[in-house]
């Protein structure tokens, strides 16, 4: 998994995950749902390509606390 730079804009951060084409769309379910439920992350687009890569935006409501982590997924 491949994890890019946080991207801010507005009142939300976002964050690309690269999922690479081994990857069973049950472990990428349990890798997103990890990330949702103890990073506060939910899912704004998924694509799959061709060859079954699956590139994941995630976006979070910024808040005080997590503005002083910047690069840090908690």
């Amino acid at each position: 998994m491949t994890v890019d730079e946080a991207v801010v804009e507005g009142d939300w951060e976002y964050r690309r995950l690269q999922l690479p084409p081994g990857v069973s769309r049950r472990a990428a379910a349990t890798q997103l749902a990890i990330h949702a439920e103890f990073a506060g992350w939910e899912l704004s687009t998924v694509r799959l390509y061709s060859d079954g890569t699956r590139r994941v935006w995630l976006r979070r409501k910024r808040t005080a606390a997590l503005a002083g982590l910047p690069g840090v997924i908690v």
